[in-house]
């Protein structure tokens, strides 16, 4: 208790500065699974010479969070699935005690704009599912005894695969097996003003189902279109997206805004991997969020965007691709020639 309350004057006084309330730019995340990746100072320059204001966490290692305090990028923070049964069955202070040693003493909390309780806890990590509405609802209160529940905005990424349909978007609908732990949360978002935070991979949806999407479709380039409820759809990402809003309607919840916490197309390692399809996707995706352009279903509305990845992870499992979705080399070269705002 004695860390929170000696820096709690310091977060009132900082909390105070609101963040900016313009269009989001556009975030990227900045993973670690690797053994060749470059100091986080560098990584600092290296954002900021590409005009690149915000960034995801996937843990909060204070090695890579320290560095980034008075750089003025904005930091989405996640919160690991393995720290969810100490937040949940805890008491307020164990949530306060743990924002403060491993987030707020290493940065201003006008840094931090969401924390992501949890990465793809339902589905691929059932065991912390229980945790999860818990963890976050002690964190919130935690954040509002400092002052900042209204400025710090909490929620969880989430895999595609929660939908058990996703077309047409209008059949959009979540897995039964994970509503119980779903809704509560869709209920928390909503009374507090949150976001349900998504991750969308047309490239994991077009080479497992190649026969039946094209690869102009997941990649922003198809001439066709399909009508849905009214609505032209000419890519996969407005139609998963457009799911997840139809799939929120269908269980109640009418206004949550959704946010594409992950999403990314790889460089090489695979079939349809390669540096020309991920320019094709990945800068058609920034250009929309540039331009808030939103959806079928939402036009106009922009939809926040972190993009997978800052650089090539060695250390990741599974398929090669899986390590091949770095933007930059750990040289800071880009893969392949794309623009983070209208100025850069």
């Amino acid at each position: 208790m004695r860390i929170y309350q000696n820096i709690i004057l310091l977060i009132f006084l900082l909390s105070l500065l609101s963040h900016s309330t313009g269009a989001a730019p556009v975030g990227i995340c900045y993973g670690r699974v690797a053994t060749n990746l470059p100091p986080p100072t560098t990584v600092i320059n290296l954002l900021k010479s590409n005009g690149i204001t915000r960034i995801r966490l996937f843990n909060p290692d204070p090695e890579a969070l320290a560095p980034f305090s008075g750089t003025g990028i904005d930091l989405m923070v996640g919160v690991p699935n393995e720290i969810l049964p100490t937040l949940a069955n805890g008491k307020i202070s164990t949530s306060l005690e743990w924002l403060t040693s491993n987030i707020l003493l290493h940065v201003a909390p006008t840094q931090v704009r969401y924390l992501v309780v949890g990465n793809e806890v339902l589905q691929k990590d059932p065991f912390y599912g229980p945790y999860l509405v818990p963890a976050i609802r002690n964190l919130h209160e935690a954040l509002q005894i400092l002052g900042l529940g209204d400025t710090i905005k909490i929620s969880s990424s989430h895999a595609a695969t929660i939908l058990s349909n996703s077309y047409p978007p209008s059949a959009g609908t979540f897995d039964p097996n994970v509503k119980s732990i779903l809704v509560p949360l869709l209920e928390f978002l909503r009374d507090t003003n949150s976001i349900l935070m998504v991750n969308v991979y047309p490239f994991f949806s077009y080479i497992e189902n190649h026969q039946y999407v094209t690869l102009e479709y997941a990649t922003f380039r198809s001439s066709s279109i399909e009508i849905d409820q009214n609505l032209t759809y000419s890519n996969m990402f407005d139609a998963t997206i457009d799911a997840f809003v139809y799939a929120m309607e269908r269980e109640g919840f009418d206004g949550i805004p959704v946010a594409v916490t992950e999403t990314g197309w790889p460089t090489g390692g695979g079939f349809a991997a390669g540096p020309e399809n991920a320019l094709a996707y990945n800068g058609d995706v920034v250009m929309r969020t540039l331009a808030n352009v939103g959806t079928p279903k939402r036009p106009g509305v922009g939809v926040e965007v972190f993009l997978f990845d800052l650089f090539d992870e060695n250390g990741k499992s599974g398929g090669e691709y899986e390590k091949h979705f770095g933007i930059f080399s750990v040289d800071g070269k880009m893969a392949y020639d794309i623009r983070f705002n209208y100025e850069n």
